[in-house]
């Protein structure tokens, strides 16, 4: 097998793993949406959250069928050896971007969560469900890229509580409230998720948290810095 052939089959692995991520999206989409919501939710709310998440499922699904198609492509057109490297560079650079590994730019929000408390004494402290529920609410409304107090969150980030203390482990790195998390995605879906009555604004206030929401049209999120690795998944 000569050089090209053997990076066309490179690429073509990176392919069939971003058509899995993808696949693994859609199925979040699908899994996560919390059906008690749909009790609080009015009916013109309902119609609005659900033609968001289709549409979003859509694009998703597009995606799949634009990478069925180039993968097709690889296996049947000879490239020579320079092409090859090219193309593959380029599928390396985009697998990277979905696996969070490089820093990435775009339009988006910043939510500021931090503890509720009266007259200098702590009422409500976040929990580790708080931030979990609130990266699941972002990854609904679509975010493509998502920080907590600039630390990458990606498909095996884990967010961890230390004992009973205030310490959250985002990473298995130590950090505390506030919590900043940024978000790069579709401002007007990403304010509609959160912002919805009976949605994780009003939960966050009805707890006693303080909760602040910006937009930014041009901001960084950082790339996750530790390594990947996965000890049972086997192809």
């Amino acid at each position: 097998m000569n050089k090209s052939k053997i990076v066309v089959a490179i690429t073509i692995g990176l392919m069939s793993f971003m058509m899995i991520y993808i696949m693994m999206v859609q199925i979040n989409i699908v899994n996560e949406y919390d059906g008690e919501e749909i009790e609080i939710m009015r009916e013109a709310e309902l119609k609005t959250t659900l033609a968001a998440y289709k549409e979003k499922y859509e694009e998703a699904n597009n995606e799949l069928i634009d990478t069925k198609a180039k993968i097709e492509e690889y296996k049947k057109d000879e490239k020579t050896e320079e092409d090859a490297i090219k193309l593959l560079e380029e599928e390396v650079e985009e697998a990277n971007m979905l696996l969070g590994k490089t820093d990435v730019k775009g339009q988006g929000i910043i939510i500021t969560l931090d503890n509720g408390e009266e007259e200098g004494i702590e009422l409500t402290s976040i929990s580790t469900e708080d931030l979990v529920e609130l990266i699941n609410e972002l990854k609904l409304a679509g975010a493509e890229a998502i920080s907590i107090n600039e630390k990458r969150i990606i498909a095996t980030s884990d967010i961890a509580e230390v004992g009973y203390s205030a310490i959250r482990l985002i990473n298995n790195e130590r950090t505390t409230a506030p919590y900043i998390i940024k978000a790069i995605g579709d401002i007007k879906y990403l304010q509609s998720a959160l912002n919805i009555k009976g949605g994780y604004v009003d939960s966050a206030l009805a707890y006693g948290h303080k909760i602040k929401i910006e937009t930014q049209e041009n901001m960084t999120i950082e790339k996750y810095k530790k390594d990947i690795t996965m000890d049972y998944v086997k192809k």
